[in-house]
């Protein structure tokens, strides 16, 4: 019984990740990013909760605890289910290293958590000069937005600052799902 608990905590998980209809508009599709770690301007070690919740599942949301480190070396994640890890990821900027546990299904994609942690944290201008031309980011006090064509694509709300700090809430419009982290420094 012990063994399935794991196995039923990544099912849970996987419902929040499992394929939905594309959207109709071809701007829905998000920009990838892949910034470098040192664009990130300093280190953070943070212990998280990670919130996921997916407009078509009624069970939502699904839970994960993490631990987020971001130094001008490397972003690493970790990401954890009833104490045991189901995934960690590792990008130095140039390359995205991944470990999952197999029970992990595959509509998580690595590439699409680097996007939506840097989409979270990295600085405004550092992320507009990523962006490919037709899409812009809005930045203020609290709340930054993803853009195409006058839509807002993904909006982030803080409530902390520095932004890594406390509560932040990313809704992704062009995906179908919402986001919650809560943040506090690994040490605390």
């Amino acid at each position: 019984m012990l063994r399935l608990i794991p196995v039923l905590a990544l099912l849970g998980l996987s419902a929040c990740l499992t394929p939905r209809p594309r959207p109709l508009s071809p701007a829905a599709t998000l920009p990838p990013l892949a910034l470098e770690p040192a664009t990130f301007g300093g280190s953070v070690s943070l212990a998280q909760q990670l919130a996921f919740a997916h407009e078509a599942d009624p069970d939502g949301p699904r839970t994960v605890e993490a631990l987020l480190e971001i130094d001008p070396a490397a972003l690493r994640l970790a990401g954890f289910a009833l104490g045991q890890r189901v995934f960690s990821l590792v990008w130095n900027g140039s390359a995205l290293e991944e470990e999952r546990d197999p029970r992990l299904p595959e509509q998580f994609q690595s590439r699409q958590v680097l996007r939506d942690v840097q989409l979270v944290y990295w600085p405004a201008e550092t992320l507009r000069a990523a962006l490919p031309p037709g899409w812009t980011l809005e930045d203020g006090p609290g709340h930054r937005a993803l853009s195409h064509a006058g839509k807002a694509w993904v909006t982030v709300r803080y409530d902390g600052e520095p932004r890594w700090r406390g509560r932040a809430e990313l809704v992704n419009a062009a995906e179908h799902y919402r986001l919650t982290i809560d943040s506090r420094p690994a040490e605390d």
